[in-house]
């Protein structure tokens, strides 16, 4: 039993683990998305250099999970746990490289570019961000509810995109924006887009966690 409550323990650091990495992925683009708001260029700079401490925080929850998976032959359910786990930083480590992105886009910028456009991307932001965190939370709590519920939302992200992305190119047929511009916030929203397939991807493996069953493949 004092060996099954330690293996719990450690579960459940692994757990605040990946919280602590989300936030961090979720706070970087959070201020990616003021650098571009502020054309604020060492925030920008910064958000580039703290990029690391996400990638050290994803090499760290991985020999976690090794060390977990090696310390006992894990049962199912645990297994599937630590796998997900496993998967899951992969995509928290892309959200974190495309915040990092985003900033560096902003430090050309000094002016706003596209102002009636300008809510619509931070509420874009917002939807994949808030994807995210409800990701990361379905696996924290094992609510497969949660994570059906998060995949759902990705389409809301997805009508941003697709609006955006129409707004921008009308701004290029009229001439009213350089292209290098237009490509710049394409770019941006862009990778917003992508931080809600992520969001999707990590849903899909809690999916796996709680049920055994990838949807893409029957795994047991």
């Amino acid at each position: 039993m004092a060996t099954r409550k330690l293996y719990d323990d450690e579960l459940k650091e692994l757990s605040a683990a990946l919280i602590r990495m989300g936030t961090a992925a979720i706070d970087a683009v959070t201020r990616s998305m003021q650098a571009l708001k502020t054309f604020d260029k060492q925030l920008a700079k910064e958000i580039i250099e703290d990029d690391a401490n996400i990638n050290a925080m994803e090499r760290d929850i991985e020999t976690m999970c090794l060390k977990l998976i090696l310390k006992q032959q894990p049962v199912a359910t645990d297994l599937r746990k630590i796998s997900t786990a496993i998967k899951m930083i992969t995509d928290i480590e892309r959200i974190g490289d495309a915040a990092s992105d985003i900033a560096e886009i902003s430090m050309y910028h000094d002016s706003i570019s596209f102002p009636d456009l300008q809510d619509e991307v931070l509420k874009m932001a917002e939807s994949a961000k808030e994807m995210v965190a409800a990701a990361i939370d379905a696996y924290v709590k094992g609510d497969l509810e949660l994570a059906k519920e998060t995949m759902k939302k990705d389409d809301v992200v997805d009508a941003y995109f697709i609006k955006i992305r129409h707004e921008l190119g009308s701004s290029i047929y009229k001439e009213t924006h350089d292209i290098e511009t237009v490509i710049d916030y394409l770019m941006i929203v862009k990778y917003l887009e992508r931080i809600g397939d992520h969001a999707v991807n990590i849903c899909e493996w809690v999916q796996f966690y709680m049920t055994g069953i990838h949807i893409n493949e029957r795994i047991i």
